[in-house]
C-alpha cells in the first residue's frame, strides 16, 4: 500500500489558453492535433507545479476532462443528450465574495441506450501522465453510484428497468477501466464519491431516493458497487474521496461524516480515506473513531475553496487533534477537495494553488520529517 504522507485530491485550475482551445476545437477552429498540443501543455505544467511543490502523488491535474466526471460520457456511448450543466445542477451555497448559486437538472437527462464504451475513458490520461512523472502517479475515476444521475424513471426505463440494471452495467463498464488502467501499471487509483456526503442535504436526499433506493440502501449498496471495482487488485492503492460539492468556490451540503462514518468508513476496502476538513462545515474528528486500523486517513485541511492560506502551525495543531482517534503514522494530508472539478474553477488563482500545495508539503515535512 501506498505509504505517502502527502497527497492531492485531482483537479487544478484550467488555464485560460485550454479552455479557449476547447471551445475552438468545438466551434471548428482548431484541430484535434492542435488541441492535443495545447491539452499537453496544460498537463506539463500541472506535474511541475506539483513536482516543484514536492508532492509525493501526482495527477494530471484532470486537465482532460470538462469535469471530473465526464470522460466517461465522452467514451461511452448510451448516456444520451447531456453537456457541462448534467454535472452542475443543484442548490449551491456561496460565501459573501461569490454568493449562492441554483441550477436546475436538465430535463432531457437520462440514459437513453445500453452503454457501450468506445475507449478507454482514461488510459490517455494515465499513460502520458506515467511518461512525465518520477513521482506516485494517481488517477481518478467517479464512484458508480454516482451515475444514478443520469438514469431518469421517464427516459431510461425502455432500455434499463431499474437503476439498479443500469448501474450494474456502469460497474462492468468502470471495472474494465481500472483493469486496463492497472494493465498500464497503475499503483494508485481514487475513486469520487461525493454523493453520500449529499445525502445529508434534504432536497439532494430526496432525489437520490426519488431513484429508488433508500438512503441507507445507498450507503450499503453504494459502497458495494465501490468496491467491486476494488476485488482481486492486491498491488493496487486505493482511495475514495468524500466531499460536500465543489463548484465554483461553493458547496452543496455541510456536516458531520456521523451519518456515512459506519458504512463507509468500514465497509469500503479502499486503503486510502481521503477527507474534507477545511472548515466548520465538515464538523469534528470524532467520526474517524470508526475508522478500521488498515485505512490511512489524508484529511484534507487545506482550502481549496479560497485564497486564505492557512499556516504550517495552524494545520499542525489540527492533525495533532486527529492523533486522538487515529494515530499519526496512519495520517497524511491534502487540499480539502481539487482546485476545479469542472472547467469553471474556483475562484483561487495558479499562485494561490502553488502556495498551497507547498503548504502541503511544507506541514507535511515538519510532522512527519
Amino acid at each position: 500500500m501506498i505509504q505517502a504522507h502527502t497527497d492531492v485530491v485531482g483537479s487544478l485550475l484550467r488555464p485560460g489558453e485550454l479552455i479557449q482551445a476547447r471551445a475552438d476545437l468545438a466551434g471548428g477552429r482548431l484541430t484535434p492535433a492542435a488541441f492535443k498540443a495545447i491539452e499537453d501543455r496544460a498537463v506539463d505544467a500541472a506535474i511541475a507545479l506539483q513536482e516543484e511543490a514536492g508532492l509525493e502523488v501526482v495527477t494530471d491535474g484532470e486537465m482532460r476532462r470538462l469535469s471530473f466526471q465526464s470522460q466517461l460520457p465522452e467514451a461511452v456511448d448510451g448516456f444520451g443528450e447531456w453537456d457541462i450543466d448534467a454535472f452542475l445542477w443543484g442548490e449551491w451555497q456561496g460565501n459573501e465574495h461569490v454568493g449562492d448559486w441554483r441550477k436546475e437538472r436538465p430535463p432531457r437527462l437520462g440514459v437513453t441506450a445500453k452503454i457501450r464504451r468506445v475507449r478507454y475513458p482514461t488510459a490517455e490520461e494515465f499513460t502520458y501522465l506515467r511518461a512525465h512523472t518520477q513521482r506516485i502517479p494517481k488517477i481518478t475515476l467517479p464512484s458508480p453510484s454516482l451515475w444514478a444521475n443520469f438514469w431518469s424513471g421517464d427516459r431510461s426505463r425502455a432500455v434499463y428497468p431499474t437503476l439498479d440494471s443500469f448501474l450494474a452495467d456502469v460497474v462492468d463498464v468502470v471495472r474494465d477501466e481500472v483493469a486496463e488502467l492497472v494493465r498500464l501499471g497503475a499503483t494508485y487509483v481514487q475513486i469520487d464519491a461525493p454523493q453520500y456526503l449529499l445525502l445529508l442535504d434534504p432536497r439532494m436526499r430526496a432525489f437520490y431516493e426519488g431513484q429508488g433506493w433508500t438512503a441507507e440502501r445507498w450507503l450499503s449498496q453504494g459502497i458495494t458497487l465501490d468496491n467491486a471495482l476494488m476485488d482481486g487488485l492486491p498491488n493496487v492503492t486505493f482511495g475514495i474521496h468524500l466531499c460536500r460539492g465543489n463548484q465554483a468556490s461553493r458547496w452543496l451540503t455541510t456536516g458531520s461524516y456521523e451519518l456515512v462514518a459506519g458504512p463507509v468508513f468500514r465497509g469500503t476496502r479502499a486503503q486510502r480515506l481521503l477527507l474534507e476538513y477545511d472548515d466548520a462545515r465538515s464538523g469534528g474528528f470524532e467520526p474517524l473513531g470508526l475508522v478500521p486500523e488498515d485505512k490511512t486517513v489524508v484529511l484534507g485541511l487545506v482550502t481549496t475553496k479560497s485564497p486564505r492560506l492557512e499556516t504550517v502551525e495552524e494545520l499542525m495543531a489540527r492533525i495533532l487533534e486527529a492523533t486522538r482517534y487515529v494515530p499519526l503514522d496512519r495520517l497524511a494530508l491534502s487540499p480539502q477537495c481539487g482546485f476545479a472539478s469542472s472547467i469553471i474553477g474556483n475562484a483561487v488563482t495558479v499562485e494561490d494553488e502553488r502556495s498551497k500545495l507547498h503548504l502541503v508539503v511544507e506541514t507535511a515535512r515538519r510532522v512527519w520529517g
